[in-house]
């Protein structure tokens, strides 16, 4: 027995040398003989000549779709309307039929189940199973074809000229060297440039979608004064333009630019996960993205356009107050729950966390594993930006503010007095009571809610808004919820 025993553990222990690291709690099969050895031998030192290879001149049998914007356009002065405007509030129909969208039960034609796997209807042709839309075979017509396919593409044009914008005023701005100090280099400053050049292709998409109306380029009034901060507006301006394109696609009239925005915006996602790569955030800390209502994307946006040329298309989407998250977490600090009141660069919803802080405060140059936040593939804070349970102190601005291009637009809200704080995260819309405290302020606890077991709701780049009320609400009739908003802001959790 003894001798089996040793034998047993000896066994054990080799078992144990041979499995691939790291262990996977609960995974028992991991003796898959996946480990071999690597040359150990000096890494090339030289790189010449190029490979020889057959190869023949070849040119595009046409001339390529021109496109709207070259690769770096528009404005180049930037900073606030400082003029009157001529036109106020957002674009009116000629008559309102109502003041809220009242709930219904479901589509009575939604009645489709299938219990057994098995097809249900007779094939229109072979391997295609009946149902879809669009699949008939008409011609396909990639116009807007709605005042809400309209406004949609509209506002995503406005999105889209800000970014190739944006992306080009940080590289021009900021010197290489105050790139090299926030750990960037000259390849990370050329991955933003392709970005830019990415966009000149999205404005060009969805000007072509809207036809002769579509809104040109404009100027621009931006929060940053270094490269973190830099970065840090961008992971949040390209997740609000994700998530509002995420929040009306499935409601487009026109099927067509559907396809061809899920086909672009599905880019936009690449770049906002490359921005909290470089900020050194964890690049997807969610199992799905949000989807968010067109007047909350507009709101966002809106304080950060300066001015924009005559006769400009205007948007008839709502702008509501800011809401202002007082103990915003700050991305640059080791520890993050040490951010002292107001730690951002101004006043506006958006306006990225102040990098400017003491060094002995900070985490980007450190490097120690868990504290760290410089540039990389991924990073695993020892102590998370937010946590379930956190004090959130709030404060929110009155509706009746002027904002957006030429100071043209006008906050405002038809909800009554704010009794909650609604949190749109994945999947879930979770609401929490406001405790008022003064005029204009209060706090909240951050909620705890899951998307499924062992996800946590909140992580990332979250929305967040003050309501009157907490109706239920799901992804796809979310904008219902908009007559309840008081304010409305961005909460940087994880």
């Amino acid at each position: 027995m003894f001798t089996k025993a040793i034998y047993a553990t000896t066994l054990l222990s080799a078992l144990a040398v041979a499995a691939p690291a790291p262990q996977v709690p609960g995974y028992n099969d991991a003796d898959f003989p996946v480990t071999v050895s690597q040359d150990t031998g000096a890494p090339a030192s030289t790189f010449g000549p190029d490979s020889q290879i057959n190869a023949i001149l070849t040119t595009p049998g046409t001339l390529a779709p021109p496109r709207r914007s070259s690769d770096v356009t528009g404005a180049t002065s930037h900073g606030p309307f400082s003029g009157t405007a001529t036109t106020t509030g957002a674009e009116q129909a000629p008559t309102t039929l109502g003041t809220a969208i009242e709930p219904l039960p479901p589509n009575p034609t939604a009645t489709y189940y299938n219990a057994n796997g098995k097809l249900q209807n007779p094939a229109p042709i072979p391997y295609t199973p009946a149902g879809g839309l669009g699949t008939n075979g008409t011609e396909p017509r990639y116009m807007v074809n709605s005042d809400f396919d309209y406004e949609s593409i509209t506002l995503g044009l406005y999105q889209e000229w800000i970014e190739l914008d944006l992306f080009n005023n940080g590289l021009a701005v900021f010197s290489e060297q105050d790139f090299l100090d926030a750990g960037l280099t000259a390849e990370d400053r050329s991955y933003i440039a392709f970005m830019a050049i990415q966009e000149t292709g999205h404005a060009t998409l969805l000007s072509n979608m809207l036809g002769e109306s579509a809104p040109p380029q404009c100027t621009y009034d931006y929060p940053f004064t270094t490269v973190r901060e830099f970065i840090d507006f961008n992971q949040k301006l390209t997740r609000w333009g994700e998530s509002g394109v995420w929040g009306f696609i499935n409601h487009l009239d026109s099927r067509e630019v559907g396809q061809l925005l899920s086909q672009s915006i599905a880019t936009e996602a690449r770049q906002q996960m490359s921005f909290r790569q470089m900020l050194g955030l964890h690049p997807m800390p969610v199992w799905f993205e949000t989807g968010i209502p067109q007047s909350w994307a507009w709101s966002y946006l809106a304080p950060y356009i300066s001015s924009c040329p005559e006769n400009t298309t205007r948007l008839a989407w709502q702008n509501f107050p800011a809401l202002h998250i007082v103990n915003q977490a700050n991305p640059n600090r080791f520890s993050p729950n040490d951010t002292a009141a107001y730690e951002v660069t101004g006043n506006r919803t958006a306006d990225p966390s102040k990098s400017t802080i003491p060094a002995d405060e900070s985490c980007v140059n450190l490097n120690t594993t868990g504290y760290a936040c410089g540039p990389a593939i991924a990073r695993n804070r020892s102590e998370p930006l937010t946590f379930p349970g956190r004090q959130v102190n709030l404060t929110w601005d009155v509706p009746g503010q002027a904002v957006g291009p030429n100071n043209s637009y006008v906050t405002s809200s038809s909800a009554g007095q704010p009794l909650f704080v609604a949190w749109v995260a994945q999947l879930n819309l979770t609401y929490t009571p406001l405790t008022i405290t003064g005029e204009n302020e209060g706090y909240t606890y951050q909620p705890a809610s899951e998307v499924y077991e062992g996800d946590p709701a909140l992580n990332g780049t979250a929305f967040v808004a003050l309501t009157d009320s907490d109706i239920f609400l799901t992804p796809f009739n979310l904008s219902m919820i908009n007559p309840h908003v008081v304010a409305l802001g961005l909460y940087q959790a994880g």
